[in-house]
């Protein structure tokens, strides 16, 4: 490899981060994609088989291990972990999410409420408490991104407590910004359209069809569902020194859906 090509392959070099939901999805795509540019990465999921997977892909950079991130005692246990292995911690990628089925807000349980604000919101309150106090302490900086969803101020009939969630993760990441930008600490979200992935059906309510599926690419003007890669590739500017000043953004990936 020329150097050029190892330069264009060593964005976060020298950096470790920890991928939550890192066993599939856009977590698997960005795990993946920080261990290619350098980084040593921890996968976390609930999903032990898939989260293996992942790590195995790239054993060199990649190592897994199992997290609950509704629970403070595995943050805790998940940033020592970091510390003693790795020497410290660069970026955080606050991944894990769920969803319930598209349906009528009348008919979504008490459960189904509670789990999803617990995953998608309380993980990074968990996050918050857990992992500044050492970046603080650690004194070097360091990149938080949190995946959020254009449904966070674009939302749509069907999921308004996913949606809801999601804007209290859009709106917690500024706020988190302000607050910790003077520690040189960056906290940003990330915004993806709906991906072409198996959660079709559960977000749409509509059958995964080609012909349903074109109907939704219809309304994006770059005229497809949003990719893994296109979210991983995202972080990774973030994560790196290219994006050393931004700070407090939502970056929407959505190919122009929300214009």
């Amino acid at each position: 490899m020329s150097a050029q090509g190892s330069r264009l392959l060593s964005r976060l070099q020298g950096k470790v981060a920890i991928v939550t939901g890192g066993g599939s999805g856009f977590g698997a795509a960005i795990a993946r994609r920080f261990g290619e540019e350098g980084a040593k990465v921890i996968v976390t999921d609930i999903n032990v088989e898939g989260g293996e997977k992942v790590a195995a892909q790239n054993p060199a950079n990649l190592v897994f291990q199992r997290m609950d991130v509704t629970q403070e005692s595995d943050w805790k246990a998940i940033v020592e972990w970091a510390f003693s292995k790795f020497g410290g911690l660069d970026v955080l990628v606050n991944n894990a999410g769920t969803s319930y089925q598209n349906k009528p807000t009348v008919e979504v349980t008490d459960d189904e409420w509670e789990r999803v604000f617990k995953v998608n919101v309380k993980s990074i309150f968990l996050s918050v408490k857990v992992v500044l106090p050492r970046l603080i302490e650690q004194g070097k900086g360091g990149s938080m991104i949190n995946i959020s969803s254009t449904g966070a101020t674009r939302p749509r009939p069907g999921l308004v407590w996913y949606n809801a969630s999601k804007g209290a993760v859009t709106n917690a990441t500024k706020g988190l910004a302000a607050e910790y930008g003077p520690y040189n600490i960056r906290i940003n979200s990330v915004a993806p359209l709906l991906s072409g992935t198996g959660l079709f059906s559960m977000f749409t309510g509509m059958k995964d069809t080609p012909e349903n599926r074109q109907k939704l690419v219809e309304n994006v003007p770059l005229g497809r569902l949003t990719e893994a890669d296109d979210v991983a590739n995202m972080c990774l500017y973030l994560a790196s020194d290219e994006g050393s000043f931004i700070n407090g953004t939502e970056m929407v990936v959505d190919g122009g859906k929300c214009i």
